[in-house]
């Protein structure tokens, strides 16, 4: 039975819209400092520029477990 991770770090723009910035098989385990960090070094910095605007603050991360057995 394999199983998969996500990290999911989600922001909201100038514009009023919600983006979020999607990392597969992020190492394990993570840390909420570590995450936190990196958001916010995002959004002070500048580093992404989105379609849907600037992005000026964080929302919460979350991060996503999913089974990959196949059945037989």
């Amino acid at each position: 039975m394999a199983t998969k991770f996500a990290l999911h770090l989600a922001f909201m723009t100038d514009q009023n819209k919600k983006v979020r910035i999607s990392i597969p098989s992020p190492k394990q385990p993570v840390e909420a400092s570590a995450v936190d960090a990196a958001v916010q070094m995002i959004v002070s910095k500048g580093i992404f520029a989105m379609p849907q605007g600037k992005i000026v603050s964080a929302l919460p991360a979350e991060q996503t477990q999913t089974d990959t057995s196949s059945v037989s």
